[in-house]
């Protein structure tokens, strides 16, 4: 029973001595010196701040894409036992000794250190020689822009860490695929290719255009699967699904996940939580939950309530009326009403207090038992301090004569009566019966009398002249003009008035309320709100002294200095190996026109080249050529201000490219021994050349040695980058 014990047991295992060696190479080239210089370099000014409020849990909006990569920072910064207390206010302040910067680094750096024995094993996958493999790693182990993205705590190189790990696990996929479909393996790089999508786009929305690419690519595979016979029509339903779960379901499931964890941590109020609906603020610890804790949830005829304009742009606001009048004829001539300003006032204040009436009513207290306003019921709103009730009419509004003048109304004994009915209108019904929420519902107001709808002017940064204080304008607007978010406004402070007179109104109204309603947003609203605010809020583009054009980053004719050392010439740029980026546009250069020659060739039934090695060739450039242009082209359709690293993922599949150039010239071109040693001879003066141009650009990629002036002088290979050199 016990006679297997009688024979040793024996565990085989094939290393890869390259793979180990490039793997070892990579992590000296981007770990070494990873603390230095200990000192805020370039963006890790925006990223530490999201890493301070992660370790604080103070809800924050990234709007330049998902909360994924940020996480991974903050857990760096989690290992190290950072607790969060740095002023990130400028590039080059030298870090205090709570700030753990080796940790910070850590995991941009093994991203990047990982992405060489990644290009190694892609090349592989593709059916290219270990050799062809060897340099394409090499030239990722070399490229100095890569080695600079990823020792410091910028993105980047997590990007293409997940962007390289999805396309080798698709195409280990589809390698394993030809000999075992539905196997453990076969499951294995099929789910961690989505799951690796998921994180490119989790980390940037850059990641977005590879994932598309690899959708796309698995649909042309797919496509052929469905001619081939051998496969019957429960097989290709079975591999349909499987591909569906695995690419489009858990992806997404994964990206909603980011949020998840992101919302869970961020569960304290911050200053960015201002430009989120009352709904989310109330749903984060302090800010606004301190103040609407326990508010009634339904509003009553008789409620005391602030309004809030949905939009919140240029900057969030609240219904507002003071004791000041419309000037009677404006600066350019057009007369008003001369009734009390009514504007939208970016702070809180007592005067932001407006109560509901019953129009049929006198009453300004909520009855018992209380009875609430529902969708379509037509209200009276009453300013809580003047009791002078909102009104329009067929008056210019001071800055937007097409719209009518909001204000509040005063009796001149003229012939101008009130108009001061309003229905209100809930956008966010579930019925036409629905309640009037606090915090919950989104209203309009409806003019009865003129239709118009009370909004938010839509002037952005326009605010009204001295004699309204600057504040911003407010109108009624025509509802032929289209529906717009400044015409929606929500409840935001809320109580069940109980005082009858004015007086005693006034003490009401500066007291805090303390009722106890609960107001939880569910995770879904939440994300949706955050989401639609990270696609839409968009700071205002500025040129930046390193901003550069998509155009330049081919040549590279721009460079960003990310650091300077206060007293010596050293610093650190963004630059890549010259020799290498040459290379890589003449390696796609020669692929294009070797490709669209043989298609030509082909058609005429002329093959120049076997199949055997025609379709890796092809399945190369999908790869290679594919994920240069899906990473390059939409820089040119977006607006925004671009960056030299924006081009990092796009040069990462050209360098690719190379290689396999290479080994196609070496193979098919250069058929005599004579033109295969010359080719050889070329080959190793390029190599020599591109490790020459790494080591004469390490210093300002490493940050040391100090250089002198002239040896700085000589490092500007071009006019047009701006190597700092201090004045003597």
């Amino acid at each position: 029973m016990l006679g297997f014990l009688k024979k040793p047991v024996v565990v085989t295992a094939e290393i890869n001595i390259n793979l180990v060696a490039l793997t070892v190479m990579g992590l000296i080239s981007r770990l070494w010196g990873l603390s230095y210089p200990r000192a805020v370099v370039f963006d890790e000014v925006y990223y530490g701040q999201f890493v301070s409020l992660y370790m604080k849990r103070i809800f924050f909006v990234d709007d330049s894409g998902p909360p994924f990569g940020n996480m991974l920072l903050a857990l760096g910064g989690y290992l190290g036992g950072f607790d969060g207390n740095f002023l990130w206010n400028r590039i080059g302040a030298e870090y205090s000794m709570n700030v753990p910067v080796w940790s910070l680094r850590l995991l941009p750096a093994l991203a990047g250190a990982l992405c060489v024995p990644l290009a190694y094993q892609i090349l592989v996958e593709l059916q290219f020689s270990h050799c062809a493999a060897l340099g394409a790693a090499l030239l990722i182990l070399l490229e100095n822009s890569l080695i600079t993205q990823s020792r410091f705590m910028l993105l980047e190189s997590i990007l293409i860490f997940f962007i390289l790990l999805a396309v080798l696990s698709y195409l280990k996929f589809y390698n394993v695929q030809k000999h075992s479909s539905f196997s453990g393996s076969w499951w294995f790089w099929l789910l961690l290719t989505g799951v690796a999508c998921s994180c490119a786009v989790g980390v940037k929305y850059m990641g977005l255009f590879t994932y598309v690419l690899l959708l796309a690519i698995a649909g042309l595979h797919f496509w052929h699967m469905i001619g081939d016979q051998n496969f019957s029509n429960v097989s290709l339903i079975c591999h349909f699904l499987a591909r569906a779960l695995a690419l489009i379901i858990i992806p997404m499931a994964m990206y909603l996940s980011f949020f998840y964890v992101h919302l869970t941590l961020l569960y304290r109020s911050g200053p960015h939580d201002q430009i989120m609906t009352s709904a989310f603020q109330a749903s984060l610890e302090g800010g606004l939950a301190r103040i609407t804790q326990g508010q009634p949830l339904e509003v009553a005829y008789g409620s005391q309530i602030t309004l809030r304009n949905v939009l919140g742009k240029p900057m969030q606001c609240w219904l507002h009326s003071h004791t000041n009048t419309y000037p009677i004829r404006y600066e350019n001539g057009r007369g008003s009403s001369h009734q009390q300003q009514v504007t939208c006032y970016p702070f809180k204040d007592v005067n932001n207090w407006w109560i509901v009436k019953d129009p049929g009513m006198q009453q300004l207290v909520v009855s018992n038992p209380p009875r609430p306003v529902r969708h379509g019921h037509i209200v009276q709103l009453v300013h809580g301090i003047t009791t002078r009730y909102l009104n329009t009419h067929d008056v210019a509004a001071p800055l937007s004569p097409h719209s009518q003048e909001v204000s509040c109304y005063i009796d001149y004994n003229i012939s101008m009566p009130a108009q001061n009915l309003w229905r209100v209108e809930i956008v966010n019904r579930e019925s036409d019966t629905d309640v009037w929420k606090t915090i919950l519902s989104e209203v309009r107001f409806v003019h009865v009398n003129t239709s118009a709808v009370l909004k938010a002017s839509g002037f952005i940064g326009a605010s009204l002249p001295e004699w309204g204080y600057r504040q911003l304008e407010v109108v009624g607007e025509k509802l032929s003009k289209g529906y717009h978010q400044s015409m929606v406004w929500n409840v935001e402070e809320h109580r069940y008035g109980k005082s009858q007179e004015q007086k005693e109104r006034e003490v009401e109204l500066h007291s805090p309320t303390q009722m106890d309603i609960s107001k939880n947003l569910s995770f879904m609203a939440k994300f949706t709100e955050l989401q639609w605010k990270i696609l839409t809020l968009k700071n205002e583009d500025t040129e930046h002294k390193y901003s550069s054009s998509a155009l330049d980053w081919i040549t590279m004719d721009t460079n960003i200095a990310y650091w300077l050392h206060p007293t010596s010439g050293a610093q650190i740029h963004l630059l890549g190996n010259v020799v290498t980026w040459a290379s890589a546009n003449i390696a796609a250069l020669v692929y294009t026109c070797l490709s669209l020659w043989y298609l030509v060739r082909r058609r005429r039934k002329i093959y120049d080249i076997p199949e055997g090695a025609w379709w890796p060739w092809v399945s190369a450039g999908g790869i290679c050529v594919g994920g240069w242009a899906v990473n390059y082209l939409p820089f040119f359709l977006m607006e925004k201000t671009l960056f030299l690293y924006h081009y990092l993922p796009a040069l990462t599949f050209q360098i690719l490219l190379i290689p396999i150039v290479l080994q196609h010239l070496s193979d098919h071109l250069c058929r005599s021994l004579p033109l295969k040693s010359m080719f050889s001879a070329l080959l190793v003066a390029w190599f020599s050349s591109v490790y020459l141009a790494y080591r004469t650009f390490s210093p300002v990629t490493y940050g040391e040695p100090a250089l002198a002036v002239t040896e700085l002088k000589a490092l500007r290979w071009k006019d047009s980058w701006n190597i700092l050199i201090r004045k003597q």
